[in-house]
């Protein structure tokens, strides 16, 4: 056991490393630590292939030759951390037994499913919750759940070949909603039995691989404004009696890689003598996000604004 922790604290080390190689917030760090950092990271990446993935030497190992090229494998145009190792042969070979294949619930992924779906909302959160500390607490679900969905869970157990490896009745796997869900299934009891063999450093090692495969997701959802204010600072411009905003979706939402979704949202006006006058478009990951958008590009149009201002002061002096 004890050469089973020492290879845990290898890949926890390993992707420490990573994170603050590739940390664009650091730039400003001591230059003689980073470069020792970089070093590091450098001699890792030449290493990966001798760094042990789990003890070799324990009995009853479940071939690995399914999933070996998959570790350098890209999710979201990064490359993914290491495949971290399961300790426990029973806990490996019940993550990849479907539970149809047996009675014993211990001896599938049933039960190992639902901890690890516990432990990937509450790393998830964690995660959201320090890298966008303004967030209010609906907006961190929001992005949780494009972190925890079964689309994008099943997208990382492709990535590590681990729907390749799993026992399922047959004609299971065939391409459907529910073989996306039980991909989502195997991925959660793979990072519960991560965590439940290796009682040192089993969950560390977990939170720093779901942190190295989620980043690339939360960096592509881009800036992350604590309150959504656009809209409601066009309303006090330009807003008056009988007069109406329209937030309109101008085209069909976009299903992007890393199980995001784009929304497109134009702003129309209605009053101070126009019909519909088109204010502006935006785009966001929700429809309130994409409306605050639009309104804000309207906002930003100065002789816009200045010329609807006008027209309300000029019908309110006349009415």
């Amino acid at each position: 056991m004890a050469k089973s922790s020492n290879n845990s604290r290898l890949l926890l080390l390993q992707h420490l490393v990573r994170e603050i190689s590739t940390d664009s917030d650091l730039t400003g760090a001591d230059s003689e630590v980073m470069d020792a950092i970089l070093r590091l990271d450098d001699t890792f990446r030449g290493t990966k292939d001798q760094l042990p993935s789990r003890d070799s030497s324990m009995a009853g190992e479940v071939p690995k030759s399914h999933h070996s090229d998959h570790s350098s494998k890209l999710v979201g145009g990064s490359c993914d951390p290491r495949l971290p190792p399961i300790m426990d042969d029973k806990l490996e070979l019940a993550v990849f037994t479907h539970p149809a294949l047996s009675n014993n619930n211990n001896t599938t992924y049933d039960r190992l499913e639902i901890l690890g779906d516990a432990y990937i909302e509450l790393i998830a959160t964690k995660l959201v919750w320090e890298k966008f500390p303004d967030l209010p607490a609906g907006r961190i679900s929001q992005i949780r759940e494009i972190l925890v969905k079964n689309e994008t869970l099943a997208g990382f157990a492709e990535s590590f070949g681990l729907d390749s490896r799993v026992s399922v009745p047959p004609n299971y796997n065939t391409p459907s909603k529910r073989w996306t869900k039980t991909k989502g299934d195997v991925f959660e009891a793979y990072v519960a039995a991560v965590i439940l063999s290796d009682t040192v450093c089993g969950y560390e090692v977990a939170e720093h691989w779901l942190a190295g495969l989620w980043m690339p997701i939360l960096k592509n959802l881009g800036h992350q404004k604590g309150e959504l204010r656009s809209k409601e600072a066009l309303a006090k411009k330009i807003m008056g009696k009988n007069v109406k905003l329209e937030y309109i979706e101008e085209r069909p939402s976009i299903q992007q890689k890393g199980g995001t979704q784009t929304f497109f949202v134009a702003l129309y006006l209605t009053g101070w003598g126009w019909g519909r006058r088109f204010l502006g478009s935006g785009q966001g990951l929700s429809k309130a996000a994409a409306g605050d958008e639009a309104a804000k590009k309207a906002l930003l149009n100065t002789p816009l604004i200045l010329e609807i201002m006008s027209a309300k002061e000029s019908w309110e002096s006349n009415s």
